[in-house]
């Protein structure tokens, strides 16, 4: 992947920007490369379909939980000792995947691995703008979404090779080496000034509590509506109960001061837009693919591919030009671009060719290359630097909102619509959701013109 060169950046920031990069690949890789191997480990421990799910579901509830509480730790700590300690504990929790004797162990450790991973996604952008000048801060963000890109397209092919060739124990034992190579280079990071901000405990018990009552709420909505709802109303309440603690404390766990800032706040609203058009519109293609066409799940991996891969050849280049024009311009040309790949590729589901449809994800991938990285970048530097924390904790947490929403959105048009129709009637609804990350874009360009 193209790093900056050794002119740009001191060794010692170009060292640290390979630290953070690398953890990164850690989170990213973490989460795709498990997905392939659940029905073997479903096999092989004995368990349910349904129960094994949950190997990816501990791992996305802990995320959740933590994000808020780790961005507002690592200010009262350091962001480099708890970045640190949160790579050394995802490592860690990996070898204890690696041994797990049964399946409680597995989940467990799953979960552990997703506290660790929450330290790093909360403190990535506080990093990044640490590390690299402003100046070069678009194309440090341009990177990084290279990085993920890379990570996620890389993530099931790597999984079914080393799934041919080993026991699943080793999709976790590749995290070891790359664990211990990454806290060599974090040796490097800045040395930050803590904050003196006492940390808030009932707040973090409210959020901690939100949120796993959220993903529990949105994990049983199918098989148990009435369970789910009573569980996603517990969310909510917990989660009125958190604003009205916070509502007027002047750094608050969840920025509502930052969402106050009318460029941030649309910024947040475009990214869960943007993030749930992508997953709603990657899962109405699979099913198009293996239910229309008949293709196999090796043929869809691939025939996916290309979306991922755009990403990362758009992300580079939309940082280049986040540095240099206006952010809202390129969000909404790139969530435009996403727009217009999800509304051909529904169109295309009339056909019975898989050419014209890949033709689309290239559209898609470019659009959210586009629009990832400039949106990243206005979140980050819309919010005061003693709040960098809070806006990487809310970055990841609107990338993880839009991905519930878009799933959960999926799951009710395959409940409401024919088998025959769904994919199609599932890609208007992703062109939808991309819409209304454009609209949320546009109004910056008109706020800031």
């Amino acid at each position: 992947m193209p790093l900056p060169r050794s002119d740009s950046l001191e060794p010692g920031q170009l060292w640290a920007l390979v630290g953070v990069l690398l953890a990164t690949v850690l989170v990213v890789l973490d989460g795709t490369i498990v997905n392939v191997a659940l029905p073997t480990i479903s096999s092989e421990l004995r368990v349910s379909a349904s129960q094994a799910i949950w190997v990816v579901t501990a791992y996305q509830m802990a995320l959740v939980m933590a994000l808020f509480p780790c961005a507002a730790i690592g200010d009262k700590v350091g962001h480099r000792m708890l970045y640190t300690g949160g790579v050394a504990l995802f490592t860690l929790a990996s070898a204890l995947c690696v041994v797990a004797p049964s399946f409680g162990w597995l989940v467990g450790a799953r979960f552990i691995q997703g506290l660790g991973g929450a330290c790093i996604m909360a403190l990535n952008a506080a990093l990044l703008r640490a590390i690299v000048p402003q100046r070069m801060l678009g194309r440090a963000i341009g990177w990084t979404a290279l990085t993920v890109a890379l990570s996620s397209a890389a993530g099931p092919t790597l999984g079914a090779v080393i799934l041919s060739l080993a026991d699943w124990r080793w999709l976790f034992a590749v995290n070891l080496p790359v664990g211990l190579v990454t806290l060599l280079a974090l040796r490097r990071l800045p040395h930050g000034t803590p904050t003196q901000r006492p940390l808030d405990l009932p707040s973090m018990a409210l959020n901690a509590l939100g949120f796993a009552l959220l993903v529990l709420g949105v994990d049983r909505l199918a098989a148990s509506p009435a369970q789910g709802a009573v569980l996603m109303a517990g969310a909510a309440a917990a989660f009125v109960a958190l604003v009205m603690r916070e509502w007027r404390v002047e750094a608050p766990l969840i920025p509502l001061d930052l969402l106050r800032l009318p460029s941030f706040r649309l910024s947040v609203l475009a990214s869960i837009s943007c993030f749930g058009a992508q997953i709603a519109g990657i899962v109405a293609l699979v099913f198009d693919f293996q239910n229309r066409l008949g293709e196999s799940a090796l043929v869809t991996g691939l025939a996916l591919t290309p979306w991922p891969l755009t990403v990362a050849v758009a992300a580079p280049l939309a940082g280049r030009l986040a540095d240099r024009l206006s952010t809202a311009a390129l969000c909404t040309f790139g969530a435009v671009c996403l727009a217009a790949g999800l509304l051909l590729a529904a169109w295309m589901t009339q056909e019975h060719r898989l050419l014209p449809l890949v033709a689309s994800t290239v559209l898609c991938g470019l659009g959210f290359g586009f629009f990832q990285v400039p949106n990243n970048r206005n979140m980050l530097l819309s919010a005061p630097k003693a709040r960098s924390a809070a806006a990487g904790g809310m970055q990841a947490t609107a990338r993880l909102s839009g991905q519930t929403a878009g799933a959960v959105a999926s799951s009710l048009v395959f409940h409401l619509v024919t088998a025959a129709h769904a994919p199609q009637v599932g890609l208007v609804v992703a062109t939808a959701m991309a819409t209304l990350g454009a609209l949320f874009s546009a109004v910056r360009v008109v706020q800031t013109a």
